[in-house]
C-alpha cells in the first residue's frame, strides 16, 4: 500500500536524520572553550586542591574525553568501542552527569515520561480549543464572535507563560483548591500506580496544561480560522451553497479538510516549542521534567546530560514531523510521495 511504504520510508529517513542531528547536537555543544571537568581542574588549581586533578583526570580518561572529538561522538553514540567497549545511546548507556554525579539515566528516567505526559496533555489541549474556536471564528466571521475570539487569542499570545504559571499558581490554589508543584502528591512519589496515584496526576495537570498549552492553541486558533477563511471565499463552496447544501455541511465537507492540513503540520513543530517553552514554567510550577534538568546542564557544560536531553527533543520533534506527514496523506488525497501514486 502507497501508505505504507511512505511511513516506512519516512521512518527511515527519520532514523537517518536524527544521526545527523546527533552529530550536530554533540559538535555544537563542544563549540565553547572548554568542559565541566576543563573548568573542574582550573577550579581545583586555583583552590590549591592538586589532589583532586589526579580523580578528574581518571573520570577524562573513563569517559573517553581525552580523545579526539570525533571519536568522542562516536563512543558516545555507541558507533565506536571506548574504554567499556560499545557502550553509548544505540546500547542503552546515556552516559554520567558530572554535575549530579550520577548516571543519566537515572536523572531522566522519571523526567522523561512526565516531560511526555505534560506535552501530551498540552497538545490535547491546544487541539481541543483550537479547533472549535477557530471553526466558529471563520464561520461566524466579522460578529461579536469573531471579536471575541481574537481577543482571547491575542490575549494568549501576548500573555508570557511564567507570569500566567504565577497568577493561577496563586489564584488556582486559593479559590480552586488546585494543588501546586509537582506532578502529583508527595506521598505518591517512588509508589506504583493506582487510582489514588492516577487521580492526583490529574489534578496536578490542570494548570501546567493549561499554562503550556495556551500561546499555542491562540496561534493555532488564528491560523485555522484564516486558512478556512480563504477556504470559504473560493467558487466551488459559493457553488455548493447555491445547490443547496446545509451550511454545516458546506463548511465541514471540503473546506475544512483542505484548511486542516497546516493545522496537522505543525504537530511537528509544536512539540519542542512547547518543551522549550515550558522550561521557566516547569521552574515556576516546579514540575519533574527535563527541562530545569537541560537548563542546569547548559550553564554547567555537563556535555553527556544536556546532549541526550537535546536529542530526545529533536527524536520527539522528527517523531512529529513523520506523524503529521502520515496523517496528511491520509486526510488528503491530493497529496501523494513524489507524485508517484497519480
Amino acid at each position: 500500500m502507497p501508505i505504507i511504504r511512505f511511513a516506512v520510508f519516512r521512518f527511515l529517513s527519520m532514523l537517518g536524520t536524527l544521526v545527523v542531528v546527533s552529530a550536530l547536537v554533540f559538535f555544537i555543544m563542544n563549540l565553547p572553550p572548554g568542559d565541566y571537568l576543563s573548568n573542574l581542574i582550573s577550579e581545583l588549581r586555583a583552590t590549591g586542591q592538586e589532589s583532586g586533578i589526579a580523580k578528574v583526570e581518571f573520570l577524562r580518561h573513563e569517559y573517553a574525553l581525552d580523545q579526539p572529538l570525533w571519536k568522542q561522538y562516536l563512543i558516545w553514540m555507541g558507533f565506536y568501542p571506548g574504554p567499556h567497549g560499545f557502550s553509548g545511546i544505540v546500547q542503552g548507556d546515556f552516559g554520567w552527569s558530572f554535575e549530579f554525579d550520577k548516571p543519566v539515566a537515572e536523572i531522566v528516567g522519571d523526567a522523561l515520561w512526565m516531560t511526555v505526559l505534560v506535552n501530551v496533555a498540552a497538545i490535547l489541549f491546544v487541539y481541543m480549543v483550537a479547533l472549535p474556536l477557530g471553526v466558529l471564528a471563520a464561520a461566524k466571521s466579522k460578529t461579536w464572535v469573531d471579536y471575541t475570539s481574537a481577543f482571547v487569542g491575542y490575549l494568549g499570545l501576548a500573555t508570557p507563560n511564567f507570569l500566567l504559571a504565577l497568577i493561577l499558581f496563586y489564584y488556582g490554589h486559593k479559590y480552586f483548591n488546585l494543588p501546586i508543584g509537582g506532578l502529583m502528591a508527595p506521598e505518591y512519589e517512588g509508589e506504583p500506580m493506582s487510582m489514588g496515584k492516577v487521580n492526583s496526576i490529574l489534578l496536578h495537570l490542570i494548570i501546567p496544561t493549561f499554562v503550556i498549552g495556551t500561546s499555542g492553541a491562540a496561534a493555532m486558533m488564528q491560523r485555522l480560522r484564516a486558512n478556512l477563511l480563504d477556504e470559504l471565499s473560493k467558487p466551488y463552496v459559493d457553488t455548493a451553497r447555491a445547490k443547496g447544501v446545509p451550511p454545516v455541511r458546506a463548511i465541514l465537507k471540503y473546506p475544512l479538510r483542505v484548511a486542516f492540513n497546516p493545522f496537522v503540520a505543525d504537530i511537528g513543530n509544536l512539540l519542542p516549542s512547547l518543551i522549550s517553552g515550558s522550561v521557566l514554567v516547569s521552574v515556576v510550577l516546579g514540575l519533574q521534567t527535563i527541562g530545569p534538568a537541560l537548563l542546569t546542564a547548559l550553564k554547567s557544560q555537563d556535555q553527556f546530560l544536556a546532549g541526550f536531553i537535546l536529542l530526545f527533543v529533536a527524536a520527539l520533534t522528527l517523531i512529529g514531523t513523520m506523524v503529521s506527514d502520515v496523517l496528511l496523506m491520509l486526510l488528503d488525497p491530493r497529496i501523494r510521495y513524489g507524485g508517484r501514486d497519480r
